[in-house]
């Protein structure tokens, strides 16, 4: 009995690996708007994650030119206003 169970699991398998091993053509047709479709989703997702990226990249660049630029601001509106205030004060 465990001969014949032995002899049924190499038989077994000895099928299942020429079942795997054998290729055969495949019966269907994949036309070219699949394979289109695929790469223009790959693009797709691919230009999101780069554009994420660059905006996680940027996001320090771009506060630290919004200080720069605020800080300009204050010192010319400073010097304008300083300027301003000493041309109203009256001559003695």
């Amino acid at each position: 009995m465990k001969q014949n169970m032995k002899l049924l699991s190499i038989g077994t398998a000895t099928i299942a690996a020429a079942t795997l091993l054998t290729a055969l053509p495949a019966q269907a047709y994949v036309g070219p708007g699949a394979g289109l479709s695929l790469l223009s989703a790959l693009w797709a997702v691919l230009a999101a994650v780069f554009v994420a990226v660059g905006f996680v990249l940027l996001w320090p660049i771009r506060k630290m030119m919004r200080k720069r630029k605020r800080a300009q601001q204050n010192t010319a509106s400073t010097t304008h206003s300083a300027s301003s205030s000493a041309s109203h004060q009256p001559k003695a």
